[in-house]
């Protein structure tokens, strides 16, 4: 009995990591340099230029969806509204890191 309670939760163990989606390994701090570079214009200090109620501080993420390196990629990728896409000038790697930026400094209240 032993034997086999230790084999279902080892098959439930590799079950689960073989399905799982993989972290994102993305580095804030290059997020930071690509974040100045293509947002900051807008967002700086985490703010909203265009719609101030739509900033990137934690509260405002979490309200609209956004606090989420998926759901932030998403929205750098395509855009919306009056937010350009940057699939073309930015590399899925490059979003990928302005997203990890951007929940470091939210979670820090953008100090």
């Amino acid at each position: 009995m032993k034997k086999m309670i230790t084999v279902m939760l080892l098959g439930i163990a590799i079950f689960t990591f073989a399905f799982s989606h993989p972290a994102l390994a993305a580095d804030a701090a290059s997020g930071a340099k690509v974040f100045s570079a293509n947002c900051a214009s807008c967002h700086a200090g985490g703010k909203n230029l265009v719609k101030a109620e739509k900033s990137l501080k934690k509260d405002a993420l979490d309200k609209y969806g956004l606090y989420s390196a998926e759901a932030i990629i998403a929205q750098v990728t395509n855009g919306k509204n009056a937010m350009p896409a940057f699939s073309k000038r930015l590399k899925p790697e490059q979003i990928e890191n302005v997203a990890a930026y951007v929940l470091s400094q939210a979670d820090k209240e953008w100090k």
